[in-house]
């Protein structure tokens, strides 16, 4: 999925709450987010406003508690009401339903298992027990923002009806066998749809991904690697390792595409026979992947590499952190594509990180740390995924160390503010995009110029954390160029203003020497 249209992806969940689509559910944090925006989008007034208030203060007893399951449930709620939609009986137990399996990616050889769950206790009275309907699916397409929810798309095969399914499908998830052998390989979206006295009541849905002979692969290329050069090793076993992880639910299958990513391991396998680099001289676009050990994953990074890059002068280089939901693909696949080829044209190297999680925050800067020990794991490992890409390129590319530039957008603007401050002495200048940060933490990054970029109408990060931040770089005397868009929304305004902030990375070197190295 692109990440332009990961926001209205989170809504359309919502828009649509007749369809649930699990596995590695949709991060709380996202969630949240979604509903922030669409309740800033409608300003709701009346008798909706006391609703949502009510709704608001359930929500924060919830998070309180712990609650994940009742925090789904409010969120969906919350959003419906914000669509001018009822909440009913019905809408609630069809937000409830989850496919869970241990393979979302899976040998279609072999008899396919999953099995039909509820995330929390829905408030609809059933009187007996259900029937199911499984189907697989064309994968849907990306929704369009400000389109009406889509569909479901075309059924490819019919899985077949179930009966005596579960009231309880928390205490007694109902499992399903079938059979996928007939299947092309690709990516499907398998639905359940459930039925009460042949009523449908709800339909989850589940993407996977089916593949003939993927054991046989995994055994190939987990051989190959071992004979590979160790620069590569980690290119070679990305997709077996990143598929283990989606299967355990650690991460979104849209987070992987296994066809892309077996075939590029594959290639890579193939070009490293007899010892060689695959990656010796290549410019362009490229994907690579290394171990990052504190997390025992395999992660991902994407770059861009002028084509006048021979490795015999030092380029400048351009971090880039993606905002909530994205993946490293962020600045590659959104944003017009406009920033590749301005790094192009203007002569820089390119790095993008996974930062280990769609949600990973980059870390908590110089703030607190969480108290949850789950998210505080998830943001350290996720600042060090941006330091050791930035480690990794370093070592593998002549990078002018005077002109190294960190950018983000949305959680990546926010995360470009975290990581300055925490690390200043390598910043030549910065760029925060529809972020907000911590004033406090400004004189520490006061010799750091910066470009900020925010419009006026940004629906989820409010423009006030950047004016904010503005008038205190200000008040230090930090050199800044502040380019505030009237009526800009929270993502429109990341394209237009791409060439500006290339135009202010070309100004600027790094002239404060540094107190350590990092």
């Amino acid at each position: 999925m692109k990440l332009r249209t990961f926001a209205a992806a989170v809504l359309v969940s919502f828009l649509a709450p007749a369809i649930a689509l699990p596995q590695a559910l949709t991060s709380l944090s996202s969630l949240r987010v979604g509903y922030s925006t669409r309740k800033n989008t409608v300003k709701p007034q009346g008798d909706l406003k006391a609703q949502i208030d009510a709704l608001d203060a359930q929500i924060a007893e919830a998070a309180r508690l712990g609650r994940n399951g009742e925090l789904r449930r409010l969120y969906a709620k919350g959003v419906a009401l914000l669509n001018g939609r009822p909440w009913t009986d019905e809408a609630d137990f069809a937000a409830s339903l989850v496919v869970r399996t241990s393979h979302v990616v899976a040998d279609s050889a072999k008899p396919y298992v999953f099995r039909l769950e509820q995330i929390y206790w829905p408030s609809l009275n059933l009187d007996g027990a259900l029937t199911a309907k499984v189907a697989l699916r064309k994968r849907p397409a990306p929704p369009t923002p400000g389109a009406p929810p889509p569909g479901l798309p075309e059924v490819v095969k019919d899985l077949g009806t179930f009966e005596g399914v579960s009231r309880d499908l928390r205490e007694s998830p109902f499992p399903f066998e079938v059979d996928v052998r007939d299947v092309i390989d690709g990516g499907y979206l398998l639905t359940v749809e459930a039925l009460n006295n042949s009523m449908s009541i709800g339909t989850a849905a589940l993407n996977v991904a089916l593949r003939k002979g993927l054991d046989e692969s995994v055994a190939r290329l987990e051989g190959e690697a071992r004979k590979a050069p160790e620069s590569v090793r980690a290119d070679i076993l990305f997709p077996i390792d990143r598929m283990r992880n989606v299967n355990r639910g650690r991460l979104e299958l849209r987070t992987f595409d296994p066809e892309k990513d077996f075939a590029a391991a594959e290639a890579i396998a193939a070009g490293a026979k007899g010892g060689k680099d695959p990656f010796a001289g290549r410019t362009g676009d490229l994907k690579r992947h290394y171990m990052l050990d504190a997390a025992a994953e395999i992660l991902p990074y994407r770059m861009y590499v002028p084509t006048t890059y021979t490795g015999t002068k030092a380029f400048p280089l351009i971090v880039a952190l993606h905002g909530l939901g994205g993946t490293e693909d962020a600045f590659f696949e959104n944003y017009e594509r406009k920033l590749p080829p301005l790094a192009e044209q203007h002569g820089y190297i390119l790095a993008a990180s996974l930062g280990y999680r769609v949600d990973g925050s980059y870390g908590w800067g110089l703030g607190t740390a969480p108290a949850d020990p789950l998210t505080k794991r998830t943001q350290e490992l996720s600042e060090q995924d941006v330091m050791q890409v930035l480690q990794h390129v370093r070592q593998q590319y002549r990078i002018d160390e005077n002109r190294i530039y960190l950018m983000g957008h949305s959680m990546g603007g926010i995360g470009t503010w975290k990581i300055a401050a925490k690390y200043p002495d390598i910043w030549a200048a910065i760029a925060p995009i529809s972020g907000s940060g911590a004033p406090a933490t400004l004189e520490r990054i006061r010799h750091i110029p910066e470009v900020v970029v925010h419009g006026d109408d940004d629906a989820t990060v409010n423009v006030s954390g950047s004016r904010t931040m503005v008038a205190k770089m200000k008040d230090l005397g930090t050199e800044v160029k502040y380019i505030e868009v009237p009526g800009g929304s929270h993502s429109g305004v990341v394209a237009p203003n791409l060439a500006a902030v290339i135009e202010f990375f070309d100004a600027h070197r790094k002239t404060v020497r540094p107190t350590s190295h990092q």
